[in-house]
């Protein structure tokens, strides 16, 4: 599977300790590999959350059956705001989409 991300995912995993990325990558590996998503939950309108015990959350968009664009993270305790952020950057990257 094609994982792709945007400037504001980056950002995110960016400021994540280093622990919370190597938990992240290899989330991101498995999804590639074996098209695994693991822990998930569609939100509406495209959106849906790749989820983690500790509360951790990436938003994420399927482009085509084998690619999808991570949005951007957050935690559980932020998830409100983190979801609307989603769907702005849903919108903004909407010509990615077919």
């Amino acid at each position: 599977m094609n994982i792709l991300s945007t400037k504001e995912f980056s950002d995110w995993y960016k400021k994540i300790t280093f622990r919370e990325k190597v938990q992240v990558d290899a989330r991101i590996a498995r999804i590639e590999e074996y098209k695994h998503l693991g822990d998930w939950k569609y939100i509406s309108n495209g959106l849906a959350e790749l989820r983690w015990k500790n509360g951790r959350r990436i938003y994420f968009v399927k482009l085509q059956s084998d690619t999808i664009l991570l949005l951007t993270g957050g935690l559980k305790n932020e998830q409100k705001k983190d979801i609307k952020k989603a769907y702005k950057l849903l919108r903004r990257y909407a010509e990615f989409e077919s």
